[in-house]
């Protein structure tokens, strides 16, 4: 369980240690998917640069579509570690656990499910509403 107490003053000091650990983890893995994604990609693009030779608009667009699908996933990651850092960030202050929107306790089970959630599931709704 990342979350023990939402309700009330606060964790304990070994709750906050706990979840810190727990979001620290996840934060250097994902740290080290981004490190290994990059040196992947800059292997494609050798590969790219070395092998064109004889490529015709099929190769071409091959050759796109897997950089284009690399990018993708660098950014996915440098978005995700990014909201393990946030969370990280608002462990220290003091509000994680809370909605950034109402302020109000978010449900242990969501954090346990998505530790790095900033929101309870109304305001998330409420905001994915508005974006559609």
């Amino acid at each position: 369980m990342l979350v023990h107490d939402t309700v009330g003053t606060g964790r304990s000091q070994q709750d906050v240690d706990r979840i810190r650990l727990s979001l620290q983890a996840r934060y250097d893995e994902l740290s080290a998917e981004y490190e290994r994604a990059v040196l992947d990609s800059q292997v494609l693009r050798l590969v790219e640069v070395g092998d064109t030779a004889g490529d015709d608009q099929a190769d071409s667009g091959t050759k796109t579509a897997e950089r284009d699908t690399a990018q993708s996933l660098l950014r996915t990651i440098l978005d995700r570690r990014a909201q393990f850092e946030h969370a990280l960030a608002r462990l220290a202050d003091g509000t994680y656990g809370n909605c950034e929107g109402c302020a109000e306790p978010i449900p242990v089970e969501r954090l346990e499910i998505f530790p790095s959630a900033t929101s309870c599931v109304a305001c998330k709704l409420t905001r994915e509403r508005r974006a559609a």
